[in-house]
Parts: C-alpha cells; structure tokens; sequence
C-alpha cells in the first residue's frame, strides 16, 4: 500500500513538475533579464549565457552555472546509444550526471539511502521540454546505465540540439533524452 501510495505521489509529482519548472523558468528569465534600471551595485544584471548549464538544488545550495568551455574541461566519456528516433547508432561524449550531481553534494553512492532515495533529478530543455528521473537512476551504484551530460555526437558538436543534451544509454526510446539542456534540479519528494 505505502508502495502504491508513493508510486502515484511521483506519477502526480512528474505531471506537476514540468508546468512548475516552466513557470519557474519564465520567471527566473524575467529577473536575469537585463533591467533599465541599474542594480544596488550600480550595475545591470546580465542574463544567463546561451551556453551555459544550471545546476540547481531544492536544500540551501547555491546555484552552480557551468559555461561550455568549463564544461569541455570536466573528465567526458564516451558512449554509443541507439536513437530509435534517427534508425541509427551514435556516439555521444559527455560528463555523467553522477558528477554534476556531485557539485551539488547530492547524496551518490554510499550516501544514497533512506530519506535520499525519494530525490530526483528534474532536466529541462529551452523549450520548455522536462524529464524527471530518480537519482538512483544516476548513480552508478545503483544503475547499470549511463546518463550523460553530452556536448558531442559522433565527435562534432551537438548542433541545433546543443550545446547541452541529456542522454541515457539504457533507454529503449530517446523520450527521456533533453535537447538544448540548460537547466538540472535536484529535487525531494516530501
């Protein structure tokens, strides 16, 4: 009963998220967004670089941004997926999510358990588009997939679906996969 009871928690918390996560978004663009009149510093807040990647937490963690360039510099690996969207296999190199997650201090390996088992990951795309996993999805001591942060396709850029995507290897169909990726949110379901 408890199992059921929290199954259909996560399925009403996942059909909420991403209308929660788009009005966030369109408010967070609103504040970053360069204002006419200059802040306490004197100065104009700048919005957030197109290349940029946002790592936020729902505990008291700030906000982590990671530039493209920042990003090229974090150890990659490399994995090949089958993308039944394009009929073909592709080889995608990226940073795994366990180690954004990890800037985050988020509960991986021997931390998740108990209480940590009820966190997720929201991924939100620039449309708008957003797909929550569970952290234990993400941790390698969990799961035998891997979810990659990706910035490359068959060794060239991503393209029109970058500079950012989230790519799971384990996933029959790319549904959970999230073009133009420019937002991760460590939640906690209550």
């Amino acid at each position: 009963m408890r199992l059921q009871i929290f199954t259909i928690g996560l399925l009403v918390l996942a059909l909420l998220t991403p209308c929660a996560i788009h009005a966030q978004q369109a408010s967070a663009a609103k504040s970053a967004a360069p204002s006419a009149e200059p802040s306490a510093a004197g100065s104009q807040q700048p919005a957030q670089a197109k290349d940029t990647l946002l790592l936020t937490a729902a505990v008291n963690h700030a906000p982590v941004s990671i530039s493209l360039v920042d990003f090229r510099a974090l150890p990659h690996v490399t994995v090949t997926v089958h993308n039944a969207h394009a009929g073909a296999d592709e080889t995608y190199s990226g940073v795994p999510l366990a180690a954004l997650l990890a800037k985050l201090d988020a509960p991986l390996g021997e931390h998740l358990r108990g209480k940590a088992l009820a966190s997720y990951i929201v991924a939100s795309g620039s449309d708008g588009y957003s797909v929550v996993r569970s952290i234990a999805e993400a941790d390698p001591s969990f799961h035998g997939g891997e979810i990659l942060v990706a910035d490359t396709r068959d060794g060239q850029p991503l393209g029109k679906s970058g500079p950012f995507q989230l790519i799971v290897s384990e996933d029959k169909r790319p549904a959970r996969w999230v073009h133009n990726l420019v937002s991760i949110s460590l939640q906690h379901a209550r």
